[in-house]
């Protein structure tokens, strides 16, 4: 279970629990993720149950949804409704930081479950990861960030 202010990470994405859907009777989560400079931040994905508003702190923060690829500056959000694909990303050399309004809550708890499968040193437990993203109502396409990494120059995900 992962509480407010802890802190989880797997492979370039960071999140820190800001608030937590169960203090709030499950309307909403807040999460505050960093992601590593070139760096795809997940797969393409489209969430069944929540929508998803990214706030930047620091540096750009670029989504692509609807074939629509949007930049975020610190002080801008990027909203990502439910059942629409998006992936997103951080073009710069350096570190960004935003904060994930996640309404209503739950899927929060995503990031801690799935961080245990992505073990330094080991290769990423496929078939627990999908199980993971079957209890989140989480759908992704992995080929599609394949062109994203290719013609952004990004790290790959893995």
């Amino acid at each position: 279970m992962a509480h407010v202010n802890e802190t989880v990470s797997f492979r370039a994405l960071g999140t820190t629990y800001k608030v937590l859907s169960s203090s709030v009777n499950g309307s909403v989560a807040i999460v505050e993720h960093t992601l590593e400079a070139r760096t795809l931040g997940a797969p393409m994905h489209k969430h069944s149950y929540e929508d998803e508003t990214s706030y930047v702190l620091e540096g750009e923060l670029t989504v692509i949804q609807n074939e629509e690829i949007c930049v975020a500056k610190p002080g801008e959000f990027i909203v990502k409704p439910r059942g629409v694909f998006h992936t997103f990303w951080n073009a710069s050399d350096k570190k960004i930081r935003f904060i994930e309004i996640i309404s209503p809550g739950g899927f929060e708890l995503y990031f801690a479950e799935m961080a245990p499968f992505f073990s330094q040193g080991n290769p990423p437990q496929l078939e627990k990861m999908k199980q993971v993203a079957m209890k989140y109502g989480l759908v992704t396409d992995p080929n599609a960030a394949k062109e994203i990494i290719r013609k952004f120059r990004l790290n790959p995900i893995s």
